[in-house]
C-alpha cells in the first residue's frame, strides 16, 4: 500500500510518519538463495585478492630495488675514475689559458675558453652524479629499516634514473671521436615521388626525429618544408642545434621503408634521410671550385611555382651530389647556407674515403642516397623495426615511432668502434 502511494503521492499523515526513510516505504524483499551464494564468493575472494596484490606490491618493490642497486654500482664503478680524469682534463685546460695570451688570437682563444667551460660542467655533473648515487644508496637502506616505503622508493629511482640518463650519454660522447661527430646535425627527408603513402610516412619520420630530439632535452627546428599537391610532405629539413647531434644520428642516413603486411598483401613507403653536420660555431672548412658547381633557382620552374622565389639549388657536378636551401628570407642567405650543407656532405664523403682534398673524389662517382637501405619497420600481425646496418631488430614499433632511438644509436656507435679495430 505504502509504495502504491508513493507512485501515486497520495500519502496521508499516518503513513508519513510510519515512512521514516525512504526504504520503508516499500515491501521488504526476501533474500534468495543467490545473494547468500554471492555474498559467501565475495568474501571468500577478499583475503585471495588482498595476498595477490600484496604479492604483486613486493614484486614490484623488489624489481625496483634492483634497478636501482644495480644504477648505484654502475656510478660507483664509473663516476669516480670520470671523475679523476675530467678533473685532470679541466686543471691542464687552466693551465694552458694561464700561461696563453688570449688577445693574439681571439678565434682561437674563444674555442680554449668554450672548451674550459664545457669541461667544467661536466665536472659538476660527476660531483653532483656522485651525490644522486650516495643518496639513492641511503634512501634504499633507510627504505629497508622502514620495511617497505613505496614514497622513499620512487624518490631513490627518480634518483638512479638520472644516474643512468648522465651514464649513457658520457659513455656514448667518449666513443665518438670521428671528424665532426661533436656538430649539430641537419635532417633532410623526402618522400618517394608521386606516392601518397611515401608522402605520409615522410610525415611520420619527422614527428620520429622531432620525438628524439625531445628525449635529449632539446627542440628540433623544421627549417624547410615542402608540400606535396594533396596536402602531405615532398621534404622536410630539420636542424638539431647541439653538441653530438650529428654523432648520434649519422647512422641515420639512407632509405627508410614503413611495410604494411595483411592478407599475403605487401605495401611498401619509402622515405630517404640524409643526416649531414650541422657546423653550429663555425663554418665548414673546404674550398670548392666554381666551375665545380651549378647553382639554379628551382622556384622559376612551373612545377615548384609555390616555392619561395629565393630557393637556391646547387648541384656538384664531379659527385652528383645536390644541395638546396629554401628557408632562409634573402637570396644570399639560401645561397650561403646550401653551400655550406654542400661543404658539410663533401667533407664526409672525403672522410668515409679517406682522402683530403675534394679534388682526390673519384670524377663521376654518383652518390644516390636512394642506394642504401637503412631500416624497415613492418606492421602487420608480427610487428617488427629491423635495423639493416646494425642488424638490431625491436618489436615495439609505436615506441620508435615516438622517438627511441637509442637501441639503433648505440648499435650504430658500437660498431663504428668495432669496425675500427679490425
Amino acid at each position: 500500500m505504502a509504495a502504491e502511494s508513493l507512485r501515486t503521492g497520495l500519502f496521508n499523515e499516518t503513513q508519513l510518519k510510519n515512512c521514516r526513510s525512504f526504504s520503508n516505504c516499500y515491501p521488504k524483499r526476501r533474500a534468495s538463495t543467490a545473494d547468500f551464494s554471492l555474498r559467501a564468493f565475495r568474501a571468500s575472494q577478499e583475503p585471495l585478492d588482498h595476498n595477490k596484490n600484496k604479492f604483486y606490491k613486493e614484486l614490484g618493490m623488489f624489481s625496483l630495488r634492483k634497478r636501482i642497486e644495480d644504477s648505484i654500482l654502475r656510478a660507483e664503478m664509473l663516476a669516480p675514475t670520470a671523475l679523476e680524469l675530467e678533473e685532470a682534463k679541466h686543471f691542464n685546460q687552466e693551465e694552458v689559458i694561464r700561461h696563453y695570451d688570449l688577445w693574439d688570437d681571439l678565434g682561437k682563444s674563444n674555442d680554449i675558453l668554450i672548451k674550459l667551460a664545457e669541461s667544467a660542467k661536466v665536472v659538476d655533473t660527476l660531483r653532483d652524479l656522485k651525490y644522486r648515487a650516495e643518496e639513492a644508496k641511503l634512501i634504499t637502506e633507510l627504505a629497508e629499516l622502514d620495511t617497505i616505503n613505496y614514497a622513499l622508493f620512487k624518490q631513490a629511482y627518480s634518483a638512479s634514473l638520472d644516474v643512468n640518463k648522465f651514464l649513457d650519454k658520457y659513455e656514448m660522447s667518449k666513443l665518438l671521436k670521428e671528424p665532426y661527430d661533436v656538430e649539430g646535425a641537419c635532417i633532410i627527408i623526402e618522400s618517394r615521388r608521386g606516392h601518397i603513402s611515401s608522402e605520409r610516412w615522410a610525415g611520420q619520420l619527422v614527428q620520429m626525429y622531432m620525438k628524439w630530439a625531445e628525449r635529449q632535452g632539446h627542440a628540433g627546428r623544421i627549417v624547410e618544408r615542402r608540400p606535396s599537391n594533396n596536402g602531405n610532405l615532398k621534404s622536410v629539413t630539420i636542424e638539431l642545434e647541439f653538441k653530438f647531434a650529428y654523432g648520434y644520428l649519422s647512422g641515420e642516413s639512407g632509405v627508410h621503408s614503413m611495410i604494411r603486411s595483411f592478407e599475403n598483401i605487401s605495401e611498401a613507403s619509402l622515405a630517404s634521410v640524409d643526416v649531414i653536420p650541422l657546423f653550429i660555431e663555425s663554418s665548414p672548412d673546404l674550398l670548392i671550385d666554381d666551375e665545380d658547381i651549378l647553382i639554379s633557382h628551382p622556384s622559376h620552374r612551373e612545377d615548384d611555382a609555390r616555392r619561395n622565389l629565393s630557393t637556391v639549388h646547387i648541384r656538384h657536378l664531379p659527385t652528383g651530389l645536390e644541395v638546396q636551401s629554401t628557408g632562409e628570407r634573402s637570396l644570399f642567405a639560401n645561397k650561403m647556407k646550401a653551400l655550406n650543407r654542400l661543404k658539410a656532405k663533401l667533407l664526409v664523403v672525403m672522410r668515409d674515403q679517406g682522402i683530403s682534398s675534394v679534388q682526390s673524389i673519384e670524377k663521376g662517382v654518383k652518390l644516390d642516397r636512394w642506394s642504401r637501405e637503412a631500416r624497415k619497420y613492418v606492421f602487420g600481425p608480427a610487428k617488427m623495426v629491423h635495423d639493416l646496418k646494425s642488424g638490431v631488430q625491436m618489436p615495439d614499433v609505436n615506441g620508435i615511432l615516438n622517438g627511441n632511438l637509442d637501441p639503433f644509436i648505440a648499435a650504430h656507435i658500437n660498431s663504428r668502434q668495432t669496425s675500427t679495430f679490425i
